[in-house]
């Protein structure tokens, strides 16, 4: 009998020796049996993926919303008859003007059509006007002031509405918009196609158009950070791809795990197969702690870094939500019954506790 009643403690017992064990080997054997399991395994499917010191070089970059293109001009003479347009800058050149009066440089097209020679010649309207037409008009006018004015005209500078030069956004439908010259479609193609297609479009209105185009924002590429939220609710962040990032970046992009999380992780990245995505493991104590770069692997578009959440927290959540609603009816069932207890008819009639000796 008495054996039967001492086996209750025979499991504390045992718990109680294997703290002493562990204390007993101390920091030192922890340490060693730790940094043994940081040899981290690769698998051999993912063996010769790209990570830290072996990344690869991204693939051709598509264009795709919402992408922010730089586009400017390099070459952009307008085609012939091109009519001037306010804002338009004509350079003009005479000779045999009044001594205190000379005419010579950029001149702006005003609002309204005009430019303005200055005093005594005052403004002349060339809007809508070829550049030759402007430059008879120009010598008409300045015939009034002039015997013989020799007048030569050129345009200088096109508009600023006329210009490419800035950052366009490629917008739902795969197109970006080029102010007075339309828009053009862009969408699916690397750089180069989109500069040759962008001249194309341009060729409507000008002569042999040469311009530049550069990503501005990498918008469209991207790759996501799912923190599983341990009950309390899963966390998505997502990063633009720039074609160097690793593990390792990514967690810093958010100022490194929550107290949540664990240390387990995986790269889910999607495939051609629909039922199917490849899965990345990573050792993040062999990443961190160690410096290895066996599974800080190089980060490709449209992949899911998913991190663990700590299961010994989330179970602790979820007993704090089972258990709430339980709690919340504890505490106003005691609540009621201490507010009946003070508004009873003996604590009214002043006897306080009927109960008690002295009143209260």
């Amino acid at each position: 009998m008495s054996q039967f009643k001492s086996r209750p403690f025979v499991a504390p017992l045992q718990m109680f020796a294997a703290i002493c064990l562990l204390s007993g080997v101390g920091c030192q054997g922890l340490k060693k049996s730790h940094h043994a399991s940081q040899v981290s395994v690769v698998p051999p499917e993912v063996a010769n993926m790209p990570r830290e010191l072996a990344k690869t070089v991204m693939p051709d970059y598509i264009i795709e919303p919402p992408d922010i293109l730089t586009i400017e001009t390099v070459h952009a003479v307008p085609k012939s008859p091109y009519t001037l347009k306010v804002l338009d800058v004509l350079s003009v050149r005479v000779q045999g003007t009044l001594p205190e009066g000379p005419i010579g440089g950029g001149y702006p097209i005003e609002p309204g059509g005009v430019i303005n020679l200055g005093a005594p010649y005052g403004v002349v309207s060339v809007s809508s006007m070829t550049v030759p037409q402007a430059q008879t008009a120009i010598e008409e006018h300045l015939k009034k002031y002039l015997k013989k004015p020799e007048v030569a005209v050129s345009l200088a500078e096109l508009g600023a509405s006329q210009r490419l030069v800035g950052q366009y956004l490629v917008g739902p439908d795969g197109t970006v918009t080029l102010g007075s010259y339309g828009s053009v479609s862009v969408v699916g193609m690397p750089l180069a196609q989109a500069k040759w297609t962008i001249e194309q479009h341009l060729s409507q209105f000008l002569e042999d158009p040469v311009i530049s185009v550069n990503v501005h924002a990498f918008n469209s590429k991207v790759y996501y950070i799912v923190l599983q939220g341990a009950e309390l609710g899963d966390a998505v962040y997502r990063f633009p791809i720039t074609g160097n990032e690793t593990v390792l970046d990514a967690i810093s992009q958010i100022n490194g795990l929550e107290q949540v999380s664990s240390k387990k992780m995986w790269i889910a990245r999607p495939t051609s197969d629909l039922c199917d995505s490849q899965i990345l493991p990573v050792d993040w104590h062999a990443v961190t702690e160690c410096g290895s770069a066996n599974t800080n692997f190089q980060l490709m578009p449209g992949d899911r870094l998913f991190v663990q959440e700590d299961h010994m927290v989330a179970f602790d959540n979820k007993l704090a939500k089972m258990f709430a609603p339980f709690e919340r009816m504890m505490g106003f069932s005691l609540l009621s019954v201490g507010t009946a207890t003070r508004f009873s008819g003996s604590v009214l009639k002043g006897g306080g506790n009927p109960r008690s000796v002295s009143g209260f």
